[in-house]
């Protein structure tokens, strides 16, 4: 018998994982991969933790169609921009369908009774089945006892006396069963999306009222620099040579890049209408967050090489701030 784990890859998930994995069950795990994780590579952890029990993992990078959730979810925000209840019904769908593909008898999480405020209530549990068309059908076995008994648990693919009966948000019990079944190294308990994040989802609010079609590289370059919004226009300034280097290699195009010559300089990216007003300023940023402190300085610009130049007047930090996004 097979069941499906739904794997981010982190403590509740991997304890979850391995009581499933005691009850002699076959398992395969499926983790989504969106825009906004924190993780460096992605994933995390979920790649070094299924390898460590010898279960295979398939992973889903939810792009474009993510994305359109987040712009327009259908049970709104949290405290800042995240469609937590969305999200959930959105990888609960695709997982569904790769459960069905597969031949998994159920899908199991590592969701626990009253643990996130948004999304894991009992009754937001029961809406989100019900919205990902898997009402009794998935199995929480961290929370297990104090819940319904899934169609797992009926047609006794899973001994319910196996399961816990954790609530809350203390991680004490899951601490302490890892230590049991010997599971370390496991990423520290916080948030990993950067839509809890109250600085990055201003930015990215601010690109959804200006763009109408927002890609998976616009959102990667929030994650990069000083933003700036100046009318029609994003201006992105590196805040150090390694972002430098990744605005070089993110800007599209047709937008322009500038430099201030001969010291310390950011990179800093012009995306949007190429208007006199709008290059000017994009020089006088630059020249504000550079090395040169003179009040009138030389900006070189371009496309594909630094081949123009503009006079920038360096602006006051009261000006900078009203034109920052974050």
């Amino acid at each position: 018998m097979k069941a499906l784990a739904l794997f981010s890859g982190g403590l509740d998930s991997t304890v979850a994982l391995k009581l499933i994995l005691e009850q002699g069950m076959k398992v395969e795990a499926v983790n989504f991969v969106t825009p906004f994780c924190q993780c460096r590579k992605g994933g995390c952890g979920a790649s070094e933790a299924t390898k460590a029990f010898n279960v295979p993992l398939k992973v889903f990078n939810a792009g474009n169609e993510y994305l359109k959730m987040v712009r327009n979810p259908k049970f709104g925000y949290g405290k800042n921009l995240n469609p937590c209840v969305d999200c959930r019904i959105f990888m609960l769908k695709k997982a569904k369908k790769y459960a069905k593909a597969t031949g998994a008898a159920f899908i199991f999480t590592g969701e626990v009774l009253d643990q996130r405020p948004m999304s894991q209530h009992k009754t937001t549990l029961d809406l989100i089945e019900k919205e990902a068309g898997l009402e009794g059908k998935i199995l929480r076995p961290l929370s297990a006892k104090l819940l319904p008994q899934t169609e797992a648990e009926k047609q006794g693919f899973v001994n319910r006396k196996n399961l816990l009966d954790i609530s809350g948000r203390s991680r004490r019990k899951q601490m302490e069963m890892a230590r049991q079944f010997n599971i370390t190294n496991y990423p520290c308990p916080s948030g990993g999306c950067l839509l809890t994040d109250r600085n990055f989802a201003r930015k990215l609010a601010d690109l959804f009222a200006h763009k109408k079609r927002v890609s998976t590289k616009d959102v990667y370059l929030l994650k990069l620099g000083r933003h700036f919004r100046f009318g029609k226009n994003k201006i992105i300034v590196g805040r150090n040579e390694t972002e430098n280097q990744m605005l070089l290699r993110a800007k599209l195009p047709n937008d322009f890049f500038f430099e201030v010559p001969n010291c310390g300089s950011p990179i800093s990216i012009l995306q949007g209408p190429k208007t006199k007003a709008a290059i000017e300023k994009a020089a006088c940023l630059t020249s504000f967050h550079s090395d040169n402190k003179a009040y009138d300085i030389c900006v070189n610009f371009g496309k594909s090489k630094l081949n123009r130049h503009v006079m920038a007047s360096t602006p006051t930090a009261a000006e900078v701030a009203i034109l920052r996004v974050t």
